[in-house]
């Protein structure tokens, strides 16, 4: 039976009492979380289990496995205090959804060109495309639909698509519903301005980069 993962129901819970459901070695699971691991692009939470820091967080399959310093002492059906690093997940959370809002602008309008990459990390979030020519030609129209959609401030509906397989979406009435696992904002409007600027990497391929003013 895999964690429940509370980062969904309430991604703006930083703190969370849990227990732990098996060690091995130096690598836990808990019974609930609020810690994310990376998955989809987006980065790993930082924060503590315990009293001890987690050095790594990974998702294989639906549960999530945290590695801590060897000399932890935590054992298997323990209680433990969880925090999170609320400022480096809200950063994660606005950039995530400002790059959702650029890739799903740029498939609605340029006829659905390929990813071929993404990340968001706290301090900016990338998407990679196969492209013929400079990206940047895009850019007024796509920075003038950005802040319009952040600047409206809709509400984002994040659900269960198939609960079973822990699919999950988000929507926004009016735009677009999205297959994501990631977490999110409530409103559009939490995002902020942000800074776009685009990199060729080279292959056929454009890169927009991301980042919160």
């Amino acid at each position: 039976m895999s964690c429940k993962k509370v980062f969904w129901e309430n991604p703006y819970l930083t703190e969370l009492s849990t227990t732990i459901t098996s060690v091995m070695g130096d690598t836990i699971t808990v019974s609930e979380t609020i810690f994310y691991a990376f998955s989809g692009g987006q980065q790993s939470d930082s924060g503590t289990i315990g009293t001890y820091e987690v050095i790594e967080a990974s998702k294989v399959g639906k549960e999530i496995y945290y590695k801590l310093i060897p000399e932890h002492r935590l054992r298997s059906g323990e209680s433990v205090h969880m925090i999170i690093d609320w400022e480096k997940r809200y950063r994660l959370m606005r950039l995530h959804f400002a790059a959702e809002l650029v890739l799903e602008w740029v498939y609605q309008n340029y006829g659905h060109p390929e990813k071929v990459g993404a990340n968001i990390s706290e301090d900016k979030a990338r998407v990679d495309f196969k492209w013929d020519g400079n990206i940047n030609l895009i850019f007024p129209a796509l920075e003038a639909a950005l802040k319009r959609l952040i600047h409206e401030n809709h509400e984002i509906t994040s659900a269960f698509s198939d609960p079973e397989s822990e699919q999950r979406y988000w929507k926004i009435l009016g735009f677009s519903q999205v297959p994501c696992g990631g977490t999110h904002i409530k409103a559009t409007g939490e995002i902020g301005d942000v800074k776009l600027s685009r990199r060729n990497i080279g292959g056929g391929k454009e890169r927009i980069e991301i980042t919160l003013k």
